[in-house]
């Protein structure tokens, strides 16, 4: 039998967000089945996309304005979090429950004091965390949902793997990998929420590049549909990826498995089983072998100038 760390196989689901929840118990039961699901597809993780818990507002008592809705989400967080905790010990796997907005407390400094927060839960009963580090214009606008920046990217050893979260934007900035790169991470999972293709194309691009850069596997995937409040809201539009380094012995195109965009679905949302992904294989070569991969490389050295 395969070590858990050089096969993997993930579930990465496309959360539908136009299909409603009539309460919290509600949305984690559907999370427990998809659980069962993938645990039962051979899946040891089952990843969820950014602000999968907007579903919620679709059993808000009322249209809540922009500013009002990250509190009202976040007052639901910490319920929803200790009805999710014995899931990975049930199955057996573990869930990257997508992120939810969470209060941190008065803020620093004045800052607002919900984050954007990830939550890996792992079948040890660990539960890890990443705040978003890159707001988009959106999150920060102080009539929106003026949430604050995190400043911590943490790397979890699991099963011998090295794991790590950057949400959405992150994965956009290449400072960033740059850093992390000399932590040798893995697996880099993105759970992102877009609104249209252009997004899409900027994060599923990003996370591409960033497998090479990091000589990782990095999962990503979106949302779908548009929240049922009553009201008219904008819909998002998504897929699901699992990205390798282009490297002639574990592939050439970069590409894993995926799933296309889209901005609709029936049900819960669709869900991409990525099978047996190599993860022991890209750990050897980004030890030794890689074709050209140069190693966590540091630019300290190099002049910029201009001319």
């Amino acid at each position: 039998m395969a070590n858990p760390s050089d096969i993997l196989s993930v579930a990465l689901w496309a959360a539908n967000l136009a299909a409603p929840v009539n309460g919290v118990d509600a949305w984690v039961e559907n999370i427990d089945e998809q659980m069962r699901q993938a645990a039962k597809a051979g899946a040891r993780l089952l990843m969820m996309p950014e602000y999968a818990a907007e579903q919620w507002l679709s059993f808000a008592p009322r249209r809540l304005e922009a500013s009002e809705e990250i509190p009202w989400l976040a007052s639901r967080s910490e319920a929803v979090l200790s009805a999710l905790k014995p899931l990975p010990a049930r199955y057996g796997i573990a869930l990257l429950a997508g992120t939810m907005p969470v209060k941190t407390g008065p803020g620093r400094e004045g800052a607002p004091p919900y984050v954007n927060r990830a939550h890996l839960l792992l079948p040890d009963g660990r539960v890890v965390v990443h705040d978003k580090l890159c707001l988009t214009p959106p999150e920060k606008d102080p009539d929106g949902w003026d949430l604050s920046a995190g400043d911590t990217v943490t790397v979890v050893e699991w099963e011998g793997l090295r794991i790590a979260t950057l949400v959405c934007l992150d994965i956009e900035l290449p400072a960033i990998a740059a850093r992390l790169a000399a932590l040798a991470p893995d697996l880099i999972l993105v759970p992102s929420q877009t609104e249209t293709l252009a997004g899409v194309h900027r994060v599923f691009g990003c996370a591409r590049a960033r497998a090479t850069e990091l000589f990782a596997v990095v999962c990503a995937v979106g949302c779908v549909g548009a929240v049922e409040t009553g009201q008219p809201r904008g819909g998002y539009v998504s897929g699901a990826a699992v990205y390798l380094p282009s490297d002639a012995a574990i592939g050439h195109t970069g590409v894993w498995d995926e799933m296309p965009p889209v901005d609709k679905s029936s049900g819960p949302g669709p869900v991409l089983i990525a099978r047996d992904i190599p993860l022991g294989r890209i750990r050897d070569f980004r030890r030794e072998g890689a074709e050209v991969w140069p190693g966590a490389w540091d630019a300290g050295h190099v002049r910029f100038v201009e001319a």
